[in-house]
């Protein structure tokens, strides 16, 4: 995984709930215009020095979670919480069970919406690293079954709920487009934002190589794309796995670096 360093600063309000920005145990940044979705409202949160979330979308919040690898030097990770009525549901769980504890932290005492579910988009460590934390709030964690199996193999957290193909899980949907990034990559579409997360298996428009190879199936990856492009044609924007948002042509990007 390439390392990723977040360009945009966006500006901290009240948020429309109610919670002032400068409530703990949050640190909120400066005023300014998101430079990804170019909208503005939008808050941002520095939970810490390696957790940040910002809002993206009515409802759509992206986590933003950062690691000091070996391979790669210090990498940040994207997620998404996204609400569900009076709860959320948390995208990728950070890279350890620290980052797991502040997300779901922050998601009850600020957003005063408790994750009641969780997903893991494949069993790399900055999607699975934070399981040990939500499983000792008893919080259910879904993914493949394939995830599971492999997260086991490797010695990682292992999610407790999996699912074979597809999942609904309240407002998203859980699809599996085939092999790609990893053999058990999932992407997350949130249709009322019209957000697709697509994690590792879409790069990022700064993004000159695909990154971290160790565990793809680059011949079944532009494939695997295209079932994602049919699915969704609606997306407007794609979230990758690490780096800035972008829209749909973050799919075309990354398959034109698999060409």
């Amino acid at each position: 995984m390439p390392p990723c360093l977040p360009r945009s600063l966006v500006f901290c309000a009240l948020l429309t709930l109610g919670t002032a920005c400068t409530s703990t145990p949050d640190r909120a940044t400066p005023a300014t215009v998101d430079a990804a979705s170019g909208s503005t409202g939008f808050p941002r949160y520095e939970l810490s020095d390696d957790v940040t979330v910002r809002g993206i979308a009515p409802g759509v919040w992206l986590h933003e979670t950062v690691a000091e690898t070996q391979d790669f030097g210090r990498v940040a990770a994207n997620g998404l919480l996204i609400e569900d009525g009076e709860a959320s549901i948390l995208v990728d769980t950070g890279w350890n069970a620290a980052q797991g504890a502040l997300l779901t932290t922050w998601a009850r005492e600020t957003l005063h919406r408790p994750v009641r579910a969780a997903i893991s988009t494949h069993f790399h460590e900055d999607r699975t690293g934070g399981i040990p934390a939500l499983a000792g709030q008893g919080i259910p964690v879904h993914a493949l079954e394939l995830t599971a199996k492999l997260s086991s193999e490797q010695g990682l957290p292992v999610p407790g709920q999996t699912f074979t193909d597809s999942l609904a899980l309240g407002p998203v949907e859980l699809f599996f487009p085939g092999a790609g990034h990893a053999r058990d990559n999932l992407v997350v579409w949130h249709a009322k934002s019209g957000v697709l997360f697509g994690g590792c298996f879409v790069k990022d428009a700064a993004a000159t190589n695909l990154g971290n190879l160790s565990d793809a199936d680059v011949s079944a990856w532009p494939a695997s794309l295209e079932r994602t492009l049919q699915r969704y044609p609606e997306a407007r924007m794609v979230i990758p796995g690490h780096g800035e948002p972008g829209g749909p042509e973050l799919l075309a990007h990354t398959r034109s670096l698999l060409r």
